[in-house]
């Protein structure tokens, strides 16, 4: 009986033992993804919410599975401000520094904010081996540097639109106003800092130049800028068919507001920063209807029903934070990163960056942005087609306040309707 009490003594024992090496998901050390950005900004602070949001549904299925263990996923944020007017890009350089050494996160998502924050972090991110998947800094150059020197910069990748595809939107969204109105005059009005300048001179030479159209005046406003009425005015007595704007500052909704009290027969189409959530039509005391916005991509402030998962996460977050989502650009591609890297780790069966990154090149996956597969250059591949690739969205304000998206034809559930006075030169 004796010898029979220890036995059974030393079975539970076992048990015991094995429970606490195997445990429940809970038990093993989490996950920590790491988010670095500036929290402070509309576009930070909603990519960090939806990254909390995922974060939770995967967590809520018992996690991620490495080498036959669940383990849950930990969100560590860090405010780098690097958004914020006066903060030097080394400031925000040690903002992630500090999160990579104190927090180990496994990988980054969201990022830097400023193009020039996340050009001069790829050095530090290939020293400490720290993949990133970046959605809100959009410049082509850390394209270039990851073709230039694939080995030392494979842990940088980007899932958001970048400047070049905001140009292709740009002038594709032109060209279907070409070709539906015969428009061929523009009046350029652009922001007068380095990615708008770029946006405009880019759709400048790579479409209106090419097709033949009339470019009236191009003109740069310092951020700032709350009056527009002088150039309205030349735009109309120009002729201008055309109003492309390009601007992010708040002020620009300014903008719209006097086009639509002066009447200015023309359409306003490009992208405005303040325009792309349903809050702008408050804001914007309801005078933005006609209006043409570019939403950076699917499901960031706007959904269709021809792509299901972009609905189901925008009704997702407005039942989970009590409304919807406002910014433009980030939401969409922050939250499909944190299941690109969790789909990653779980295909390398590992938390080694190299076989991370590896297979985080390989991803393949229908999300709320459509298709989503990165180039040599580690950037997602956007285009007009959502079963081929990621995808954005032009939709034009309605004069009761809907938002109608009109561009590409794959997404579009409306026409362009012109504003009072235009008529097509067709």
């Amino acid at each position: 009986m004796k010898s029979r009490s220890i036995w059974c003594c030393l079975m539970i024992i076992a048990a015991l033992a094995s429970l606490m090496v195997v445990g429940p998901a809970g038990a093993a050390e989490p996950i920590v993804i790491g988010v670095p950005t500036s929290l402070g900004f509309l576009e930070g602070k909603e990519s960090h919410k939806v990254v909390q949001m995922a974060v939770s549904e995967i967590n809520a299925k018992g996690g991620v599975t490495v080498g036959g263990q669940k383990r849950l996923l930990e969100v560590s944020s860090m405010d780098i401000r690097d958004a914020a007017p006066g903060v030097p890009v080394p400031e925000a350089l040690l903002g992630i520094e500090k999160n990579i050494l104190e927090k180990k996160p496994v990988g980054i998502v969201v990022g830097p904010f400023r193009s020039e924050a996340l050009v001069a972090g790829m050095d530090l991110i290939s020293k400490y081996k720290t993949p990133m998947i970046g959605t809100i800094a959009m410049t082509p150059a850390s394209e270039a540097k990851v073709k230039e020197d694939p080995e030392k910069y494979k842990y940088v990748f980007r899932n958001c639109l970048n400047a070049v595809y905001l140009v292709k939107y740009l002038a594709g969204t032109m060209e279907a106003i070409n070709k539906e109105f015969g428009f061929t005059k523009v009046y350029i009005m652009h922001q007068d800092v380095a990615w708008a300048r770029a946006t405009a001179d880019g759709v400048k030479k790579s479409y209106f130049e090419k097709a033949g159209w009339e470019v009236l005046e191009q003109e740069a406003y310092p951020t700032g800028t709350s009056d527009f009425s002088s150039a309205l005015m030349k735009a109309r007595s120009k002729g201008a068919q055309v109003i492309m704007p390009i601007f992010d500052m708040p002020q620009s909704g300014i903008l719209v507001k006097q086009w639509k009290s002066m009447g200015v027969p023309a359409l306003m189409a490009g992208f405005i920063s303040p325009l792309a959530g349903t809050d702008a039509w408050k804001s914007f005391d309801a005078k933005i209807g006609g209006a043409v916005n570019c939403v950076f991509e699917m499901g960031s402030a706007i959904a269709s029903d021809k792509l299901p998962k972009s609905v189901e996460f925008y009704n997702k977050y407005k039942k989970i934070y009590g409304k919807e989502l406002q910014a433009g650009h980030g939401p969409a591609p922050a939250y499909e990163s944190v299941y690109i890297l969790a789909e990653a780790i779980e295909r390398a069966g590992s938390l080694d960056p190299d076989a991370v990154v590896a297979q985080i090149k390989k991803t393949d996956r229908t999300g709320i942005m459509g298709r989503i597969r990165f180039d040599e250059g580690n950037q997602v591949i956007y285009g007009f087609d959502p079963k081929e690739t990621a995808v954005a969205a032009v939709f034009q304000w309605t004069d009761d306040g809907k938002r109608r998206i009109v561009f590409p034809e794959s997404l579009a559930d409306s026409k362009i309707q012109l504003p009072k006075g235009l008529k097509s030169a067709k």
